[in-house]
């Protein structure tokens, strides 16, 4: 038998058997999209993670308590000064922060406040949108100004920050002339985001906020990656040598990196959890390709037995059903792919970050075609060891 006589053997029985074939596709049009839709949910969430930390600075290495409230030896501004010492450390930086009120035209919020030394910005990737960074002469003259995170400048002016550069907020009850509106850096690999905080000079922090017994945390950058280990190694012998009471053990030494990694680990498992649920729905919508080749090779059986008698061979019988179950999931992988597509609007809509791929379409496409030779490989085969003789006498 010639390929294109089979191939129209194999096309008339599809359009004979419309209902039949619309439902057998239906279950791999549902598996493929889901397969679709779960890579792309997947890479949105680690581009969504990406873009989250894209500003961070991996060398970053977060100094604090161990636990919250005093400790029995704090780190001090002087530590900061210390950690330089290390071969490993680029930068250190003491950070006062504090929680409180922060109100604006009789607009309150609750919000964050840093006090930080100017060098904090640039090494933290802290750039100003509007106006102008805190500087050293604010530091030195003490100036009651503040830079203000992205976000809370828009929740203050309810989304138009360009009015309060040159104005005044109060920060508990405090009084600060607004200079600047940081860029959005999101993450700040210590858990809290800088967006959502105001900023004010080291010294302004300590004399009008919080006193110079507030205990800072330290803020380190490491030389380069590569020297993240190291530079916590010295950090940690640092604190051991200057801190009595438990030395470094009082404290906890956090690296930016490590957050990053995590977060990307978290996303990539939770696709491969999510790609998992999926190829198990296009496992059961192949089980019912199968149902419904069997179904098949029992209506034909006496088709099977005349091409037999008139010499069809086992390996085109077998074809003949194969090429059926392969068109069959192939057509719903590509509808199924389709239907991907014009759902990932309706996601976006619902907030939900899912970002279409080649490897999305190509996964969706292979399994469906997987499925089908797989689980109509063996109604096609029972199809092909039929003896004529009783194909041709069932009834």
């Amino acid at each position: 038998m010639r390929l294109k006589q089979l191939l129209k053997l194999v096309m008339t029985n599809i359009t004979q058997n419309k209902m039949r074939t619309f439902l057998t596709t239906l279950g791999v049009i549902v598996g493929t999209a889901t397969i679709f839709l779960v890579v792309a949910i997947g890479k949105g969430g680690e581009a969504q993670v990406n873009e989250q930390y894209s500003k961070l600075n991996v060398g970053t290495i977060i100094v604090m308590p161990a636990q919250r409230g005093r400790v029995a030896d704090p780190l001090t501004k002087k530590d900061a000064e210390l950690f330089l010492a290390s071969p490993n450390i680029a930068q250190a930086f003491p950070i006062l922060r504090g929680n409180g009120n922060v109100n604006y035209n009789n607009y309150s919020a609750s919000a964050a406040f840093m006090a930080v030394e100017p060098g904090f910005q640039s090494s933290n990737n802290l750039t100003v949108e509007l106006g102008r960074p805190i500087e050293d002469e604010d530091e030195i003259k003490k100036n009651k100004v503040a830079v203000v995170g992205a976000e809370l400048a828009n929740t203050l002016t309810d989304g138009n920050p360009a009015e309060l550069v040159g104005q005044n907020i109060s920060i508990n009850s405090r009084r600060f002339e607004v200079i600047g509106i940081y860029n959005r850096v999101g993450d700040s690999g210590s858990g809290q985001s800088y967006d959502d905080a105001a900023f004010i000079p080291y010294t302004v922090g300590e004399k009008y906020l919080l006193g110079t017994r507030a205990n800072p945390t330290i803020n380190v950058q490491a030389t380069s990656m590569d020297t993240v280990q190291a530079a916590i190694e010295d950090i940690t012998n640092s604190l051991n040598e200057n801190h009595r009471a438990g030395g470094a053990d009082q404290f906890r030494v956090m690296d930016a990196g490590s957050r990053l990694a995590a977060a990307q680990e978290s996303a990539k498992s939770m696709s491969l959890l999510l790609l998992a649920v999926a190829a198990v729905v296009l496992v059961v919508s192949g089980i019912g390709i199968m149902n419904v080749m069997f179904v098949t090779v029992k209506e034909r059986t006496k088709e099977i037995g005349t091409l037999k008698a008139i010499g069809a061979k086992k390996r085109e019988i077998l074809n003949q059903f194969l090429i059926e179950a392969v068109i069959i999931s192939l057509v719903g992988g590509i509808i199924g792919v389709i239907v991907g597509f014009l759902t990932i609007p309706v996601l976006h809509y619902f907030e939900l970050a899912a970002l279409p791929s080649l490897g999305g379409v190509l996964l969706g496409l292979i399994f469906s075609v997987v499925t089908g030779i797989f689980f109509g490989f063996y109604p096609a085969w029972k199809a092909a060891e039929l003896s004529p003789l009783e194909a041709l006498r069932y009834e």
